[in-house]
């Protein structure tokens, strides 16, 4: 947000106030601190108003939910990510020591894709071993 349009004022709380919005502004995505106060002033506003403007409401729900689904991803991303560096590691061991013409190799594509949506994605080895798949 650009400071031209903004005026600045006073602002009078207590010390264990400051110390929250110090602790929690980062929390809430927000750049300054200024900007964390900004954001519970239109909130408190919001909430006075809340009476005749339903869509508030259903605006800061949806913030909510957003915020919550952005971080669920971005962690799930991060994993995801992990977990590929790990298999890539795998497949770069034990390619060299299999012997597969193009033929087997899309047999095995398949009979993987079929094997996996038979079990849903949930893979565990010890069925692998015990032939169980």
């Amino acid at each position: 947000m650009e400071n031209s349009n903004k005026q600045k004022f006073a602002l009078w709380v207590t010390p264990q106030v400051m110390k929250k919005v110090r602790a929690t502004f980062k929390d809430d995505n927000c750049r300054s601190q200024s900007e964390f106060i900004e954001k519970a002033i239109n909130f408190y506003l919001g909430y006075l108003a809340g009476e005749n403007n339903v869509d508030y409401f259903a605006k800061a729900i949806t913030q909510a939910i957003k915020g919550i689904v952005k971080t669920s991803e971005d962690r799930i991303a991060r994993m995801q990510f992990k977990e590929a560096v790990e298999l890539a590691k795998i497949v770069r061991m034990i390619a060299p020591l299999c012997e597969v013409d193009s033929e087997e190799l899309r047999r095995l594509h398949l009979d993987c894709v079929d094997e996996v949506k038979h079990i849903n994605g949930i893979l565990k080895l010890d069925g692998v071993i015990k032939g169980e798949l």
